[in-house]
């Protein structure tokens, strides 16, 4: 008698976070664990899961706080760009996202071309491939 195999979880991509960037999440995640404790809970998963690295280590083309991504929601075919930001900083209507939201935590740490799926609050799964990140300091650098 052979037993159904169990629904396979779609693979996730892998995280490389700065050893500076860890420290800080890990305390915005015990800070948020008697206000969302799921969220805190994910976000210390991901962590765990991380592959951490010195500062000057962290590629360019992975998503970090402070950085510009531009990610394709494969549900509904559209491109969106944000800046992941601390909790303080986030502005929606400026396209600023704060690293304690859902999408912030699933974002956190990708490098570009990596695909991940993310559920919305409402319970909506969907699967997002990030196509660009930069960061907003070069760019202005840049610039002048």
């Amino acid at each position: 008698m052979s037993t159904p195999p169990k629904p396979r979880r779609p693979r996730r991509p892998k995280i490389v976070l700065s050893s500076t960037r860890l420290a800080e999440l890990e305390a915005l995640s015990e800070g948020m664990m008697r206000r969302n404790p799921g969220l805190a809970e994910q976000l210390v998963e991901e962590l765990g899961r991380a592959r951490i690295v010195t500062p000057s280590r962290l590629r360019a083309d992975v998503v970090d706080l402070g950085r510009e991504v531009t990610y394709h929601d494969e549900t509904t075919g559209k491109d969106h760009t944000v800046t992941l930001v601390l909790p303080q900083e986030a502005d929606i209507s400026s396209g600023r996202v704060s690293v304690m939201t859902p999408i912030g935590v699933a974002l956190i740490g990708l490098a570009e071309d990596a695909v991940f799926h993310w559920e919305t609050r409402d319970g909506q799964r969907r699967a997002l491939k990030i196509l660009k990140v930069s960061s907003l300091a070069q760019e202005t650098l840049q610039e002048t």
